[in-house]
């Protein structure tokens, strides 16, 4: 389960990235059902990457991948061609959505919007990252943990 504890952690572990690269990012976690638990807006971050990033991450929990997938595949021609035409036009084809996995399940979403494609998922890999390793080594000795 993804937690808004855990979601408040992605967000400053994203953040953090943002703010080593220089940049302003809008940063939206969603959870298993693409529903939005927690979203930052950095100072002077464009207004339009709210919804961008939010869409990235409903498409990420959406169609089960990383939105930069979709960026290749989705143009004429493309295994994925038109998908950004359903859910109307919710079908974000821009990377920075990435799942959010574990054992195997998604468990939610990250989309990440302020700079360019590979800014973006920069900043998103940072979080999953983060996400990936605490499921790997989870704190022992607690009754609770966030992750």
């Amino acid at each position: 389960m993804l937690t808004l504890e855990i979601a408040k952690q992605l967000l400053a572990v994203a953040e953090q990235k943002a703010r080593q690269m220089g940049l302003a990012f809008d940063i939206a976690i969603v959870d298993a059902g693409a529903n939005l638990v927690a979203f930052h807006r950095m100072d002077h971050a464009r207004i339009a990457g709210i919804e961008i990033s939010k869409g990235k991450a409903w498409t990420s929990v959406a169609m089960q991948m990383p939105t930069a997938n979709l960026a290749q595949s989705a143009l004429p021609g493309g295994q994925h061609y038109g998908v950004n035409t359903t859910n109307q036009g919710r079908v974000t084809i821009l990377g920075g959505g990435i799942p959010l996995v574990r054992e195997g399940m998604i468990v939610g979403g990250i989309g990440v919007s302020g700079g360019t494609m590979a800014q973006d998922m920069e900043v998103a890999n940072a979080a999953v990252q983060a996400f990936a390793a605490a499921h790997a080594n989870p704190p022992t000795g607690t009754a609770r943990t966030f992750w």
